[in-house]
Parts: C-alpha cells; sequence; structure tokens
C-alpha cells in the first residue's frame, strides 16, 4: 500500500470498538447464563477467533456488522480443539476459563502464537491444581479435566492475560483465590466480572475472586484507545483530530502521560461512564514535541502504543530513551526488532536495545518503504510515519492491519 505524504492532517474519527473489552464481552458472555447484546465490538480477525471458539464450546453467537448477540453455554463441550488463529489474548484467557470448567481441551494457533510463551500462564494455573500442559513453553496447549483450589498467587509477568486467565480459572476453585501483581496492568477483566455477578474484590494490586456462576450482561464497547492512538498522533504530527468515544480506563491511558511529557497538547472532552467503563473524546493539536523518556514501570498503560509513541519520538527534536519494554520481544512480532526496523526504514535514526530503544529525533524524516513483518501496530504505526514524512513511501503486506482495526486505511484517506 502506497502512503502518501501530508502537509495537514485534520478530522474527526470514530475508531473500532476496544480489543480487549470486546474479547471479554464476547467470552464471558459466552460463559454465562442468559442472554446479553454487544454493541460497539471489534470485528477484526483476533475478536472472531474468540467467537469462533466460543461457538465451538456452544455456545450461539449471532453478529450484524458490530452487534454481536450471545447466548451462553455454562456447560461447555467436551474435547474440543479450538484454534485460536493469532491471537494471544484468545488462547491465554480460554487457558483460564477452560481450567475452570472441568472439561478438557486443546488451545492451537497459528505459526505467529505458537512461537509466543505461554508457559507463563500455565504455571500459576497449575499453582490452582489446574491440569495444563504446553508444548516445551510454546501452543499447543492441552486442558484436562482437575479439581481447582484456591490460592495465592503472585504474577511473575506484568500481563493483564496472565491475571485474567487466573481470575479465569478462579471462578470454578473452591475457597478464595488471590491475585497480586507488582505492576497494576488493565482491569478490563475485574470490571465486566463485577457487572456478571462474580464474587470478586479489588485490594490495591491484589484481586480476590471465590467460586462463581455468571449472569449475562450487555456491554457497550467504547472506542479502542490503542486504535485511537493514530490518529491521535497525527493530529500532534500534521494538524487536529478529535476521536470520538474513546475508551480511557486509567489502567490504559499511558499515552497521556506521554503527551504530557513530550508537550502534546490534548483535551478530554464530555468525559462520561459507559457500562462501567469511562469514556471521552480526545483532541489533539499540532505540537512541538519535546524528547522523552520510558521506563519499565511506565510499559502496562502503553505497551500496545510503544510503536506510535517511538513514532512520536523520531519527530521530536533530540534522544528520547524507551526502556523496560523486553515484554515487546513476544508480540505479534519481535516488537522491538520490528519497530527499530520500521523507523530505520522511514529515515528515523534509531538504535534497538535489549529492552527497548534509543531514538534520536528530528523534525522532518524522509520516508521510504515498510515491512511490517505481517504486524498490524508495526502497519499502522508505519503509515503515520510515512504521512508525516517528505515523500511517503510503501507498506508491504498493509492488510495486516485488519487483526484489529479493519478500516484503518480508509480512515486514513
Amino acid at each position: 500500500m502506497k502512503i502518501l505524504p501530508r502537509s495537514e492532517f485534520f478530522g474527526e474519527f470514530a475508531v473500532p470498538g476496544d480489543k480487549s473489552i470486546t474479547h471479554r464481552a464476547v467470552m464471558l458472555n459466552a460463559a454465562a447464563e442468559g442472554e446479553a447484546l454487544i454493541t460497539g465490538a471489534l470485528t477484526g480477525e483476533d475478536c472472531l477467533s474468540t467467537v469462533s471458539c466460543m461457538r465451538a464450546l456452544g455456545a450461539k453467537i449471532e453478529r450484524d456488522g458490530d452487534r454481536i448477540r450471545v447466548v451462553g453455554a455454562p456447560a461447555f463441550a467436551d474435547g474440543q480443539t479450538l484454534y485460536c488463529g493469532n491471537s494471544g489474548t484468545t488462547m491465554r484467557l480460554l487457558a483460564g476459563l477452560l481450567a475452570g470448567r472441568n472439561v478438557r481441551a486443546v488451545l492451537t494457533g497459528d505459526p505467529s502464537l505458537s512461537k509466543r510463551p505461554m508457559e507463563r500462564v500455565a504455571a500459576p494455573l497449575r499453582l490452582l491444581g489446574a491440569e495444563v500442559r504446553t508444548q516445551s513453553g510454546f501452543a499447543p496447549i492441552e486442558i484436562g479435566p482437575a479439581a481447582l483450589k484456591g490460592c495465592a498467587i503472585q504474577t511473575e509477568v506484568a500481563s493483564a492475560q496472565v491475571k485474567s486467565a487466573v481470575i479465569l480459572a478462579a471462578l470454578g476453585a473452591e475457597g478464595e483465590t488471590a491475585v497480586s501483581e507488582k505492576l497494576k496492568t488493565r482491569d478490563h477483566t475485574e470490571r465486566m466480572l463485577g457487572a456478571m455477578g462474580a464474587q470478586i474484590e479489588l485490594d490495591g494490586n491484589t484481586v480476590r475472586v471465590r467460586k462463581s456462576r455468571l449472569h449475562a450482561a450487555d456491554v457497550a464497547v467504547p472506542a479502542d484507545i490503542s486504535s485511537a492512538a493514530y490518529f491521535m498522533a497525527l493530529g500532534a504530527l500534521l494538524g487536529e483530530t478529535l476521536v470520538r468515544n474513546v475508551g480511557i480506563n486509567p489502567t490504559r491511558t499511558g499515552i497521556f502521560t506521554v503527551f504530557d511529557r513530550m508537550g502534546v497538547s490534548y483535551a478530554l472532552e464530555g468525559e462520561r461512564t459507559v457500562c462501567g467503563e469511562p469514556v471521552a473524546d480526545v483532541r489533539v493539536k499540532k505540537s512541538a514535541l519535546r524528547p522523552l523518556r520510558l521506563k519499565r514501570e511506565d510499559m502496562p498503560s502503553l505497551i500496545d502504543e510503544i510503536p506510535v509513541i517511538a513514532v512520536l519520538c523520531a519527530f521530536a527534536d533530540g534522544e528520547s530513551v524507551i526502556s523496560g519494554a523486553e515484554e515487546l520481544r513476544v508480540k505479534e512480532s519481535d516488537r522491538i526488532a520490528t519497530t527499530a526496523g520500521m523507523l530505520a526504514a522511514v529515515g528515523a535514526s534509531v538504535t534497538a536495545k535489549e529492552d527497548g530503544f534509543v531514538i534520536r529525533g528530528k523534525k522532518k524524516i524522509a520516508g521510504g518503504d515498510v515491512d511490517p513483518r505481517l504486524d498490524h501496530r508495526i502497519a499502522m504505526s508505519a503509515a503515520v510515519a510515512l504521512c508525516a514524512s517528505e515523500r511517503g513511501g510503501e507498506i508491504k503486506d498493509a492488510a495486516c492491519a485488519d487483526i484489529s482495526f479493519p478500516n484503518f486505511y480508509s480512515l486514513l484517506g
């Protein structure tokens, strides 16, 4: 796909629904008693993998655009082989949910997903008594029937997927499970389970869960802040953008901390709460960018936005350093390598480190051709960089953006 340079960029945008919330709304309602309507859902490939898996387990799911109707299957079909596609969220959360449901299942994925670490989920599930086997730490994951017993678990990785997997397993465990994390990660699972009748209590960075039955609940999915970030970045670089109905859950808003540190002019308008999630319209205006320092403690609230944040750093006058981001190594691609490769391809000055980057920003970059390595976030970040570059460039396999943002290029114009 050819991306032409822009001298300015203005507009008002409605971006797709939040990926994390859509996954959970489908999965948890499919495991609940009753019927629910999910509106504003993201229907990219990853979320459709969750839909497919929950159908195979016995839920009735109908989809009409971004509206998904779910009739739950509180008793899952046994002995299923479930294909999770490229979706780590589907595989990891399902491992926890199935472990607490006393069924047999095998979770498989595409070649990319099969290279991503799964022992980080399997190990804490075993502490509950779950029968979970990986293949040398990777998919496929085999789940067997087991009686679970609650216990105290300290997660070793700052990952909402790991935390959520343990919480979902704990719904089927006897006694109380206390899940603690050193750095607080996104809390969509906890919020949604509370709305669905689960016995769940939040205590700082610890979540306490007791055996619970879930009751279906309608969900209005806000726009994904990770998807909004591309258009917010274009506003900061080239003009002014307004993104409507963005989820601003405080565990997800690290990009606003980035904006504050870089001197980006932005405003949250019409702040409100929808289905327990805070939402606002976000306006961003062209700004003179300052260099940035990010450390490990910053990562949980902005890990998915790092590639586009790196693009902003490429246009900031001075040296930016992003560290403590080694989790990027095990995403859909090695995002430290692919982000650095993307920046170098468009003419930015970047040095990849084991846990991040050093980016020497400048006011202009030339542009060039980018291979995102089939990573949706790298492709869309490249599009932002090329729009703000001097001569634009080509993005190879640009359709990989469909994984999380099916209409990205049409909105880009």
